[in-house]
């Protein structure tokens, strides 16, 4: 495991604190404040032990007691307290403050880092991935660590430094207790060690488990529709029933560690504090001890011996923490889309594909494309026509840099495609898939999406190419009408028509286009094409073709089977060839 920065490999907790301290102008007075809140702290069992030392102390001759030197004195002890924890409450107002601060901001500077990755990871990571169970996996990790670096690394510091300043006093107060009542720290840290491993490792399961469960909502809202029609309410149900009982089942049994080693470690510190106890009276009765020694060290003893029963806590969260980081950085680690290439590349529309062959990585016994070569024109419009499962859409996949070729190589105006930076690659594309994925927002910011930043004027003349400003006009709250979840509240051909002035409000070079009218009715069919008619005109465009309509317009059709072209040629050209082509039109499928 190695941070995304350095290829050293760090602990979890250091990668924690590498992003407190990139806060270090807030996290590190907010520390020290701690330390001074955590010293001052000790001042009450100091003086508590000076209010039952001072009494004895005004014992006079003769037995008899001074009550004004008790009051006088007892008054002053007191007071120093009352300044000391109105001291620590002044300073720990801006320590609370500072930890939030910091916490949160590093917590909000992690999230955005994991986003960040996220967003650049290659498409087939996405394509082993489960979407629900991502999203609920970040989620709960970033949950864990916000619980940590809030809560458990204040809690820490503080009791450690009860813990050390309280030792120092119990020394100085009887060095022979002292060393009975640290007898036991070994054998704490020992259970530590032995615990906090299942700890961890039940935390990470719980949180494999909670995910699984997100996954269960997440699918069955995506599709309701489905669930519904089938009368499946009761299944989903009782799926998320099942993954909610192993989270339970898991969460379970981790708190049985968690709850032995806390017992384990509460009957090993107060029952040694109550042996050092009894102990320490009887060194009292034969005057080995001071009372006023005495009495500090069962105060400090107290205050040590709570700290220490903190930690059993505190490193179960810790554990937990390391699980969930240990993930975390699985994802900041899996290896991002290339960043290398030509940033600032402009494409004139022409493509290649050079003796390109490709197979899926889940599907390695597959050729999907098999010395596959083609080359396009700037302006051109070809149909990529076959069977379903030919190759087509692993095509777009691979112009749009989703996938890389196995052998072969894609150019674009005579470069290789690889020696151009993604981004700009991507810049100058624009896809219409058949299946259209409209965002939850508005049509206004859905149509935006093509060009972020773009002026009303620009969104609206985009809209009247697409055939979609009279449908949106028409609507209540026009272009800030909000759309649903993919685009529910719209029908098919208004989505298309929303990612087709998307498209142009782009304004690519080149243009992919899985067409989709064949679900639509014939009006919204016809928009549709005199819309992809603007958007196609003077642009190179790929087209993968479903209906003979659009079949007959393109400037070329390469006929796909089996990963390969099998024909090339217009549509006169193919029939008369009495091919692959032609079955397919007199099939009917075309």
């Amino acid at each position: 495991m190695t941070d995304p920065i350095s290829p050293k490999p760090i602990s979890s907790n250091k990668w924690i604190l590498s992003y407190l301290m990139q806060e270090k102008a807030v996290f590190i007075p907010s520390l020290i404040a701690l330390f001074l809140t955590a010293g001052l702290s000790l001042a009450f069992p100091w003086f508590l032990k000076e209010l039952v030392g001072n009494p004895v102390d005004a014992f006079r001759s003769g037995g008899a007691i001074d009550p004004q030197q008790v009051l006088a004195d007892s008054n002053a002890v007191a007071l120093k307290l009352m300044a000391a924890l109105a001291l620590q409450a002044f300073i720990g107002f801006f320590r609370v403050q500072g930890f939030i601060r910091s916490g949160e901001s590093a917590l909000n500077r992690l999230r955005r880092d994991l986003f960040d990755h996220l967003v650049r990871l290659p498409l087939p990571y996405f394509h082993e991935q489960r979407a629900g169970a991502l999203s609920t996996r970040v989620a709960a990790d970033l949950a864990v660590v916000r619980e940590t670096l809030l809560t458990t690394v204040p809690q820490a510091v503080r009791q450690s430094v009860v813990l050390v300043g309280g030792i120092i006093v119990i020394f100085i107060a009887s060095w022979k207790l002292s060393l009975i009542m640290l007898g036991c720290v070994p054998v704490v840290v020992l259970a530590i060690a032995v615990f906090g491993r299942r700890v961890r490792r039940h935390s990470k399961e719980a949180q494999d488990s909670l995910s699984e469960a997100g996954t269960v909502i997440e699918e069955t809202v995506q599709g309701i529709a489905d669930v519904k029609s089938y009368t499946n309410e009761p299944f989903e149900a009782a799926r998320y029933d099942v993954a909610l009982q192993r989270f339970l089942g898991v969460t379970l049994q981790g708190a049985k560690f968690r709850a032995g080693f806390l017992s384990f470690v509460i009957l090993a510190l107060f029952g040694t504090i109550t042996f050092v106890t009894w102990h320490g009276a009887r060194m009292l009765a034969n005057g080995e001890i001071s009372m006023e020694n005495f009495a500090a060290f069962i105060l400090f003893s107290i205050f040590v011996g709570a700290s220490l029963g903190s930690f059993p806590e505190i490193i179960s969260q810790i554990q937990q923490t390391s699980g969930a980081t240990e993930r975390l950085r699985e994802l900041l680690n899996t290896p991002a889309e290339r960043t290398d290439g030509d940033p600032f590349t402009k494409l004139s529309g022409s493509l290649a594909f050079e003796n390109l062959s490709f197979r899926y990585a889940s599907r390695p016994d597959v050729l999907v494309l098999d010395d596959l070569t083609f080359d396009i024109q700037p302006g051109q419009r070809v149909a990529l026509v076959g069977p379903s499962g030919a190759g087509k859409s692993t095509v777009f996949s691979l112009i749009l840099g989703f996938n890389n070729p196995e052998a072969g190589r894609i150019t674009l105006d005579g470069r290789p495609a690889d020696g151009i930076a993604l981004k700009a690659l991507r810049s100058q594309l624009a896809i219409v898939p058949q299946e259209i994925m409209l965002f939850g927002g508005s049509i206004r910011e859905n149509i935006e999406y093509g060009k972020p930043g773009a002026s009303q004027e620009e969104i609206e003349t985009a809209a009247r190419q697409a055939n979609a400003h009279e449908f949106i006009s028409a609507l209540p709250q026009g272009y800030d009408t909000v759309v649903g979840p993919r685009g529910t509240k719209l029908s098919g051909g208004q989505r298309q028509r929303v990612a087709i002035a998307r498209a142009i409000l782009a304004n690519p070079r080149i243009l992919l286009l899985d067409e989709a009218t064949s679900s639509l009715d014939a009006e919204s069919e016809r928009l549709v094409n005199e819309a992809l008619e603007r958007l196609m005109a003077g642009r190179t465009s790929l087209v993968i073709a479903h209906r003979l309509s659009t079949v007959r317009h393109a400037d070329r059709l390469l006929v796909f089977n089996h990963g390969r072209i099998v024909e090339s040629g217009t549509h006169e050209e193919l029939l008369a060839q009495n091919g692959t082509y032609r079955l397919l039109v007199d099939t009917q499928m075309l």
